[in-house]
């Protein structure tokens, strides 16, 4: 694929929504080709990044907005995910594996480490007063390319 595009879906923060934005974002990247695995690992990053935001980021409070966007750049794709809840006091800690800010959800701590080790890149802005985004890029190599 040559070329750019773009796509932005902003939704209510409502954990029933977080499906909506990976299969729609899964949908989006087919222009790609990719394969399976490649396909999963954004699903995955995808509803941990919505799922952050929803518990984390707005406490469960459903009246928040979540915005997905996706940008796909020849082979990459660029995928940012915002909010504008409470944002992350501890950064640093946030970003170790196991931590975990909602204990008594029996969260895993492991959102952070799956979305560094499926995407090429992975940032995080947090304030406390303008919420958190997180901005990630992978590369994919087509089926089309594996295969020849």
């Amino acid at each position: 694929m040559s070329g750019h595009n773009h796509m932005k879906l902003s939704f209510a923060s409502r954990s029933e929504n977080e499906s909506f934005a990976r299969v729609t974002v899964a949908a989006f990247i087919t222009q790609l080709d990719p394969t399976l695995e490649q396909v999963d690992e954004i699903k995955t990053v995808v509803s941990e990044a919505v799922t952050n935001a929803i518990i984390h980021g707005y406490e469960g409070k459903t009246d928040g907005i979540v915005t997905v966007e996706a940008e796909l750049d020849g082979d990459m794709i660029s995928l940012s995910v915002s909010d504008q809840g409470k944002g992350i006091e501890d950064l640093e800690l946030a970003r170790q594996p196991l931590f975990t800010s909602r204990p008594e959800l029996e969260r895993s701590g492991m959102g952070f480490t799956i979305m560094e080790n499926f995407m090429d890149e992975f940032d995080v802005v947090s304030s406390e007063a303008g919420g958190t985004s997180l901005r990630m890029k992978k590369r994919i190599e087509s089926k089309k390319a594996l295969f020849n």
